[in-house]
């Protein structure tokens, strides 16, 4: 498959691609180089969306959530 260069480096990533990858909008690519050919991979994330209701209901405390992120609410 060909791809045309764009304005500021763009490209268009045809939708046939982006349906076997199952890309979204707002998805994030990791871009690198190898032996002279460009390489994209998807940046694996899970979203809270993609994993609600997979372990059930539970409580979490703000200071927990704030702890594991590094901040100090005191």
């Amino acid at each position: 498959m060909i791809v045309s260069l764009r304005e500021k480096g763009r490209i268009t990533i045809p939708v046939s691609i982006r349906r076997a990858l199952g890309l979204r909008v707002g998805d994030r690519l990791r871009l690198s180089v190898k032996d002279g050919t460009i390489i994209l991979k998807p940046v694996d994330t899970v979203k809270a969306e993609d994993i609600k209701g997979i372990i059930g209901p539970f409580k979490v405390e703000i200071e927990e959530v704030e702890g594991a992120f590094g901040r100090d609410l005191s």
